[in-house]
């Protein structure tokens, strides 16, 4: 990976791939490594829900979306607003559902070897399984068409009806992992957390926005320096006032103001961080991952 491809202004990019937020493909992986760093435009309604191991952060850049999910059994939406965040837990169902002239942010990470995803469909109005395929996710980009093909072609698409001789199979083989019993967050307005925390990042103290429960790491910074410090996964980080400077062995990058850097996993770095700094880390390290 060149040094020109880890280090990007986050506003500039989104402008030069804006046809990729554009349907059929309506996504755009700025990032496709242990962290899969992307943006997701729309119009982009559907049907199926996704459901894997790790967690998702969302952050809607422009314009709102609703993610619709399975909350305890029972179907709920999920309104995320323009300049909201959201983090969804692992091991719930969700369908992303988006309008035209929107884009988002959406972090999540590679999937272990021991990990599965499915794409399950419901019987209209019901929690009810439809259809339903679980698999290895490499890619999810190129692997949810031929299921999604599949499903539409299928007895179930066109009858509204499972089969049972396939549920029953099913039943046998999977679930590898029971669905996540937690009740989700309320999205909230990223702007009004910072003015918030303002005083604390200015003394240099960085925090955590959603704490030890979760698996991943969202930490804002301000001012200060991170010692020398090697991370087991990627470190992506999003600078989004004032000026750093990211050390690695025989590398040197220099963030300012809409600047963003993928730091690999098991890399070695310093950060120093200016007076005015305002920045974003995102971290996902599997081992944190909660039963």
């Amino acid at each position: 990976m060149s040094n020109s491809s880890l280090l990007v202004n986050v506003e500039n990019w989104i402008t030069e791939n804006q046809n990729a937020f554009l349907p059929p493909v309506c996504n755009k992986l700025m990032h496709f490594s242990q962290l899969l760093i992307m943006f997701v435009g729309g119009p982009n309604t559907r049907k199926d829900y996704h459901i894997e191991e790790g967690e998702e952060l969302f952050y809607q850049l422009k314009g709102d979306m609703c993610l619709k999910v399975i909350e305890n059994g029972k179907h709920k939406d999920v309104h995320i607003k323009e300049g909201e965040m959201f983090l969804l837990p692992a091991r719930i169902p969700h369908s992303p559902q988006r309008q035209a002239n929107t884009v988002g942010l959406v972090v999540e990470r590679r999937r272990l070897r021991t990990e599965t995803d499915c794409l399950r469909y419901f019987v209209d109005n019901t929690t009810d399984t439809l259809f339903e395929r679980w698999f290895y996710c490499q890619n999810l980009g190129t692997q949810l068409v031929p299921i999604i093909k599949e499903f539409m072609a299928s007895e179930q698409s066109k009858t509204g009806k499972p089969d049972p001789s396939e549920l029953f199979m099913q039943v046998l083989k999977y679930p590898p992992f029971q669905l996540n019993t937690m009740n989700v967050m309320s999205p909230f307005s990223f702007k009004d957390w910072l003015e918030k925390h303002r005083p604390s990042l200015s003394s240099g103290k960085p925090i955590d926005m959603f704490g030890a429960q979760f698996e991943t790491e969202v930490i804002v910074f301000g001012p200060g320096l991170t010692d020398t410090t090697v991370r087991q996964s990627d470190v992506w980080i999003w600078q989004l006032e004032g000026s750093s400077k990211v050390i690695q062995t025989e590398k040197e990058f220099t963030l300012s103001a809409g600047g963003s850097l993928l730091i690999p996993e098991h890399s070695q770095y310093q950060w120093k961080r200016d007076n005015g700094t305002v920045a974003l880390c995102v971290i996902q390290n599997p081992e944190r991952k909660r039963p």
